[in-house]
């Protein structure tokens, strides 16, 4: 197996995990369980979506695009934090 994508958060990394499984990669997510052992702080290089070596140039482009759309998706929030009638979360490609 070999890492795939370097997650900031939980729901990050399962969701480029479900993006990958869509796409036929197996995925895992590894170092979920870390993240109650770290408390508060942030659990960057914890948490890893791991594929098999043999998918990995197709599922770093599945990775890219949800990397894209959670850029998109983030920036959208920024925008219209202020706004109370905004949604809570656009929705993902």
């Amino acid at each position: 197996m070999r890492i795939a994508y370097r997650a900031e958060s939980l729901i990050d990394a399962h969701l480029v995990k479900d993006a990958l499984e869509r796409a036929d990669i197996p995925a895992f997510v590894a170092g979920e369980y870390l993240t109650g052992a770290v408390g508060q702080l942030p659990a960057l290089d914890y948490i890893a979506v791991l594929v098999p070596e043999a998918s990995l140039p197709l599922a770093e482009q599945v990775v890219r695009e949800v990397e894209a759309s959670l850029v998109e998706a983030r920036q959208v929030l920024g925008e219209t934090e202020d706004d109370p009638d905004a949604p809570c979360w656009p929705a993902l490609g």
